[in-house]
């Protein structure tokens, strides 16, 4: 067996108690690594891996990185979902009896950062913990930097509750008493399982708030105090204010929704350029970015509560000076949330203290402008705001105006505060007055005028002379200290007594201001619960504000919310595509919807006229109007909606094992299953992944089934023409197309949305546009008008499908009569054979390239049939 050194075997005891983390173990001013952790920190943190002798018969592997730098280095490693023990020595090395002792003092995890460098300023750094009791899942959701804390209850399938955890697209998955990893795979978190919790941690913390909880939220709670108890170590005072929730109460968007209409991060490059978030953030303070965010992925089901957003947003709208003003005072308002945070949790430095105070210095200037803006919301808002004035005027009087960053070397606390602090300041002051007239009298008294008196942390102070000068030093006047290559340094007895003195003071003060630091910040850690208040009323301020600025920028109008079913736009705008574009050169369209008479609008038109932006265009308006913002558009009638459903785009999931077309199916069904008749539905393209009659026939039966089953407002794309007759044959079933014209053989797409249906799809038309080889074009033309004279012959499939009997039989079975009622000749002609390969062939699957080979072999094959 062998016997490493005693640190070593310190080391290995406390690496065992934390077998899945990195353990950052203390050494002098290195947070050093050993064994399997130091190999593997020096592969993921790119760092030199050496070795050191540990008492065994090899060199123990080790790495390391300095303590002052440290927080880069894991900041590093827990993006990449690992976690950190960071053991410090907890006793002073000068009185250590052989190893200094050492703790682990916190275990940094991805859902428990806490330091500003390592988040993003506008965005909520949450954990989620998912207890099953009775049958209920009960779910809570913490943000440890913010102490924000909500908990709510889940009844149903295993989907619901994913559906719930990826709303706050949590760092961290806790799990107690359920296992959902298998069908949770979108989640990108790290899962951590429990198997046992405190069933008392939620009283403890919350006392009489915790009575409003049922048995499943209880053990959420319960679960992720638990896990944030054990790995932080010390007091969770900020997380004070438990906020319980009905998800009912919020417009539901599931993750597929979330994604189509880039809400909060673009499709493409999941960055925040480009997103709806993008768009309205004109926020100026860090809380009210992140609240901006939350209302953006929270839109409201309660009118009241809107129409209060909206009169302050118009009220702001139209007073630019005040609006001005505001924003001048909030651009001064540091993030009071995580400061806060920061200093319950007593990792507060003096600069966090400064910044503290400097923001509640600005709140009565807010507070009085609100007051006399004349809007009795945004006066209501202000009446509530505790501007906290004992506290800034205590962190005045106690903190100098410009504290160092280290709250251990000093020159924190401001003269007068304390008042023994100020005898040792004034010690010191004087002792090293009187080093300054000892370097003058002993230049008088040698002649020596290059003579000086010095400091190091090693000797202390010193006289130093040069070698050229040292014939001119009294014999016996200094006693010799330290011998360099040009000078020789001395001191005096005298000299020795006053470093002792002046020493003693720094030592002192250096220890005293620490002390007394720690008590200031204890004593504002008394009121957390006041700060976090007064930020969540700043941070609406400042959402409102932003909301108003860019209605104001970009000419948007109110909404007018209705309970009529109906969604009326005129000229509506998409609000990002709008921003992104000229204004002067976007398209406006009009939208009319209810839920009777044109409840079901089937767009068809060529691809990249704009019907997937039209369509989003009407999601993102009604969210929009749903978070209490103005809208793009010269006039809004909106009925609040409780449900956004979206399958817009192709995309597969490949670690899922599904194609593009089975995605495009899952989407669909998860609206089928879940819409109401107050929902909103956009469907793109239903049935393209497959051949043209199954998709048709898909495609049909889904409107029959939103039509007769939902109800729902729904927006169906696609290029079926066929489809088009259903206006004829159903209620409620609307055309609208595209617009685009050919003007001298070229398409010109027009971006505007006009009642009727499309002529025909243009596709070859599109392809043109992308430049595909001249050859290619003509031949599909060639293609396609015989495939359009043969078509003729056929039957269109709407009127071989009975809307009367369509829901009596099994679903399976729904395609059958498609086939019974198509010709089927004896002896298929060469141009039947083609025809039946080209319907086999999946275009999706198809590149370029693949297309003109296959046309090469049809055109090979025409030639032998002609010779």
């Amino acid at each position: 067996m062998t016997q490493y050194t005693p640190m070593i075997q310190q080391y290995l005891a406390i690496k065992r108690d934390y077998p899945d983390t990195f353990l950052f173990f203390r050494l002098g001013d290195f947070y050093e690594l050993f064994f399997e952790d130091a190999i593997k920190a020096s592969r993921e943190l790119e760092i030199t891996l050496t070795g050191r002798e540990g008492g065994g018969d090899e060199r123990i592997p080790m790495c390391g990185v300095p303590h002052h730098s440290a927080d880069n280095y894991i900041a590093e490693l827990l993006k990449k979902g690992y976690k950190v023990a960071v053991c410090e020595q907890v006793e002073d090395p000068k009185a250590a009896k052989g190893v200094v002792r050492r703790e682990v003092t916190r275990v940094i995890t991805p859902g428990t950062m806490m330091e500003g460098k390592w988040l993003s300023d506008k965005e909520n750094n949450y954990m989620v913990a998912v207890a099953e009791m009775e049958g209920t899942a009960g779910l809570a959701a913490c943000d440890l930097s913010t102490g924000e804390m909500y908990v709510t209850a889940l009844w149903g399938q295993t989907a619901a509750i994913v559906d719930e955890a990826l709303h706050y697209r949590p760092k961290e998955l806790i799990l107690s008493g359920i296992d959902f990893s298998q069908e949770a795979t979108g989640v990108p978190t790290t899962y951590v399982q429990l198997e046992a919790v405190d069933p008392s941690a939620v009283d403890r913390q919350y006392g009489e708030q915790a009575t409003e909880l049922n048995a499943a939220m209880r053990a959420a709670v319960n679960a992720l105090l638990h896990y944030i108890g054990t790995t932080q170590m010390r007091s969770l005072a900020h997380l004070r204010l438990l906020k319980p929730y009905d998800a009912k109460q919020y417009l539901q968007l599931d993750p597929f929704s979330r994604r189509n209409l880039e809400l909060t991060e673009t499709i493409r490059d999941k960055s925040k350029k480009g997103s709806l978030l993008w768009l309205l953030d004109r926020t100026e303070t860090a809380m009210g970015g992140r609240l901006l965010r939350r209302w953006i992925e929270r839109p409201l089901l309660n009118q009241r509560e809107l129409e209060q957003r909206l009169d302050a947003v118009e009220h702001l709208k139209a007073d630019l000076i005040l609006r001005s003003e505001l924003r001048s005072c909030l651009h001064e308002v540091y993030d009071l949330e995580r400061l806060a945070g920061r200093v319950s949790y007593g990792n507060a430095n003096a600069r966090d203290l400064t910044q503290l105070r400097l923001s509640l210095e600005m709140v009565p200037q807010l507070k009085q402008r609100l007051l006399a803006s004349g809007s009795a919301i945004l006066a209501k808002l202000a009446e509530q705001m505790d501007e906290c004035e004992d506290i800034a005027v205590f962190l005045k009087g106690a903190l100098v105006e410009d504290p160092p960053i280290s709250v251990r070397e000093g020159g924190l606390i401001r003269p007068g505060y304390d008042e023994y602090l100020d005898k040792l300041r004034t010690a010191s002051r004087e002792g090293k007055t009187w080093i300054a007239q000892l370097e003058q009298a002993e230049r008088e008294a040698t002649g020596i005028r290059s003579l000086k008196v010095g400091y190091n942390k090693v000797f202390g102070y010193y006289i130093e002379i040069s070698r050229a000068n040292l014939s001119a030093v009294p014999q016996g006047r200094y006693e010799r200290k330290q011998t360099l290559a040009n000078a020789e340094r001395f001191i005096t007895p005298e000299l020795k007594e006053k470093e002792a003195l002046i020493l003693e003071a720094e030592e002192r003060m250096v220890e005293l201001e620490y002390q007394l630091f720690s008590k200031i910040r204890s004593e504002v850690a008394q009121h957390i619960s006041r700060l976090q208040s007064l930020a969540e009323q700043v941070a609406a301020v400042d959402v409102l504000q932003a909301f108003a600025t860019v209605s104001d920028e970009r000419g948007y109008v109110r909404p007018q919310l209705v309970t009529s079913g109906e969604c009326i736009i005129r000229d509506g705008r998409h609000p990002v595509v709008e921003a992104v574009l000229d204004r002067d050169k976007y398209v406006a369209n009009d939208v009319e919807m209810d839920q009777q008479s044109r409840q079901i609008l089937l767009i068809t038109g060529p691809n990249m006229a704009g019907k997937s932006t039209y369509m989003r265009q009407v999601a993102l308006l009604t969210i929009m109007a749903q978070i209490g913002c103005f809208v793009p558009a010269r006039e809004a009638r909106i009925s609040l909606v409780d449900q956004i459903f979206t399958r817009i785009g192709a995309a597969d999931d490949l670690v899922g094992g599904h194609s593009t077309f089975m995605v495009e199916m899952l989407e669909t069904k998860h609206a089928l299953q879940k819409a109401t008749a107050q929902s909103l539905i956009l469907l793109d393209e239903i049935g393209r992944g497959t051949s043209t009659y199954d998709g048709m026939a898909l495609a049909q039966a889904v409107i029959e089934y939103i039509r007769e089953k939902i109800g729902a407002k729904t927006l169906f794309s696609t290029h079926y023409h066929e489809l088009t007759d259903l206006e004829q044959q159903i209620a409620g079933i609307v055309n609208v197309n595209a617009r685009c014209e050919e003007r001298e053989g070229r398409l010109l797409f027009l971006h505007k949305i006009d009642p009727g249906r499309a002529d025909k799809s243009y596709g070859i038309h599109v392809a043109e546009l992308a430049e595909m080889p001249a050859q290619v074009i003509e031949r599909a033309r060639d293609i396609l008008r015989a495939l359009e004279g043969d078509a003729e012959q056929r039957k269109p499939l709407v009127e071989q499908i009975s809307f009367d009997t369509v829901w009596t039989a099994p679903p399976v079975r729904q395609a059958e009569p498609v086939a019974e009622a198509l010709p089927s000749p004896s002896e298929p002609s060469f141009a039947d054979s083609l025809l039946a390969e080209l319907k086999e062939l999946d275009l999706n699957l198809m590149t370029p390239m693949d297309a003109l080979i296959k046309l090469n072999d049809w055109k090979k094959k025409l030639r032998e049939q002609k010779g």
